[in-house]
């Protein structure tokens, strides 16, 4: 891309280069201020050229430790300095062109040659346009663009120089200065819009409409709730934007991860050449209020682990029940500290809330790699499951062990008709039942219907 790029420059350069030299010198032969007007402003705009394929050789360069976000800005520098140069000529222009139509007729008038000199560069000009039109809509950049944009100024203000020209020849000798006027004119005009352009560039400006479209395509992405800010930037052809995002507070790490990648894919997917950076904020607003008390409960030192969180209204007023799970070898007064810290930290918050009951429970942290339990204990196992007539059928029993922990897991079958509550009931009794022989056991069953 970089080497086409320069490419399509170079061969605008020669291209303007070559009408330059033939304006000039038919000008001089022809006597005609337009032509010569034109063929500097060829001049300048090969100038600018030089600029534009310049800075896209500089800007290309990856990001260093002094310009983090690349060279891209060196583009925008080039045409401020190219739209200042042109302003500068232009106003010479007006003045030579107010100066000579106050001038005797001068002895020689622009004719034949002149109009050659002039077809001859609009041609070159729809050369140039065709060339970068084609190289914008393949490879795209704001080089290209600009002079894309002097190319078809290029052509506008050659008509205008050929109709100057046409007026003298027959007889309307004030034709070709008032022609070199307002060239003169349109490139004040062009050139303030071009500082102005690049300018702005150099501040950072940004369409407000980019800045809305980013913000709907981050709203209409599964899990966003809203975004609270949109700064974005331009270097060169590459956009940078950075987003903040509200989630709901209790979602997970990698689920937040997960959306703002999505964030970040689909911006790129509509807005070419775009460098995202998605930062996502909690909100808690659309919360129930369980997941916040969990998320309140588990932000406390010493919690392991939080369920059964549930919240419930008596007479108008709400109050807040959960288990916590905290280390098992601590004591009972550190246990109740962490109790009431917790119960504290959730009233505080939610005044609201009458009264917090916290269960403290023993956490168990189970390895990764465990041992198999010998055969006797899963004997033992299936004589306490076969107390119960409710067992249609006993399926697996893995039971493994570390140290004086037991991990036991059971499958095992129940009439499909009972109910999930009954089932519950007799789940919770096996595994007290189980537990007065395993007492450090942790019980997971498994329940099918059959």
């Amino acid at each position: 891309m970089f080497l086409h790029k320069t490419k399509v420059l170079q061969i605008s350069l020669f291209a303007i280069l070559s009408a330059f030299v033939v304006e000039l010198v038919f000008g001089l032969v022809s006597n005609s201020l337009a032509l010569i007007t034109d063929s500097i402003h060829a001049l300048l705009d090969s100038v600018v050229t030089v600029i534009l394929l310049l800075a896209a050789r500089m800007s290309i360069k990856p990001p260093d430790a002094e310009h983090t976000y690349g060279h891209g800005k060196i583009e925008s520098l080039g045409g401020l300095i190219g739209g200042i140069a042109i302003f500068l000529i232009a106003i010479f222009f007006i003045y030579e062109s107010v100066e000579r139509a106050t001038s005797p007729p001068p002895l020689i008038l622009p004719g034949f040659f002149a109009l050659i000199a002039g077809f001859y560069t609009i041609g070159v000009d729809v050369f140039r346009i065709i060339l970068l039109r084609k190289s914008i809509k393949k490879i795209g950049g704001v080089t290209l663009k600009a002079d894309f944009y002097h190319a078809f100024l290029d052509f506008g203000s050659t008509m205008v120089a050929i109709i100057g020209i046409i007026f003298v020849t027959y007889g309307f000798y004030y034709g070709d200065f008032i022609a070199a006027f307002i060239l003169g004119i349109v490139l004040v005009v062009l050139s303030l819009k071009l500082i102005y352009r690049t300018a702005m560039e150099l501040t950072d400006i940004i369409s407000p409409d980019l800045v809305s479209q980013v913000k709907n395509i981050a709203i209409n992405t599964d899990g966003v709730l809203n975004t609270k800010s949109v700064l974005m930037r331009r270097s060169g052809d590459t956009l940078f934007g950075d987003i903040t995002i509200s989630l709901r507070g209790d979602v997970s790490f990698d689920r937040a991860h997960e959306i703002s990648s999505n964030v970040e894919k689909n911006i790129k997917k509509n807005i070419a050449n775009s460098t995202i950076t998605v930062h996502f904020e909690p909100n808690w607003e659309q919360v129930p209020l369980d997941s916040k008390i969990n998320e309140i409960a588990g932000s406390i030192s010493g919690v392991k682990n939080i369920h059964n969180v549930s919240t419930y209204k008596s007479q108008g007023k709400i109050f807040a029940s959960l288990h916590v799970m905290v280390d098992r070898e601590i004591n009972l007064e550190s246990a109740h500290k962490i109790s009431e810290e917790i119960e504290l930290k959730i009233q505080k918050n939610f005044p609201e809330i009458e009264h917090v009951t916290v269960h403290i429970e023993p956490h168990i942290t189970i390895p990764n790699n465990l041992q198999m339990e010998g055969k006797k204990a899963e004997d033992e196992i299936t004589k306490i499951l076969e107390q119960y007539k409710e067992i249609q059928k006993i399926g697996r029993i893995i039971i493994l062990h570390y140290n004086d922990i037991q991990k036991i897991d059971i499958d095992c079958s129940f009439d499909r008709n009972l109910s999930i509550e009954k089932v519950h009931d007799l789940t919770s009794q096996i595994e007290q039942k189980i537990r007065t022989r395993f007492s450090e056991a942790v019980i997971t069953i498994h329940p099918e219907p059959i």
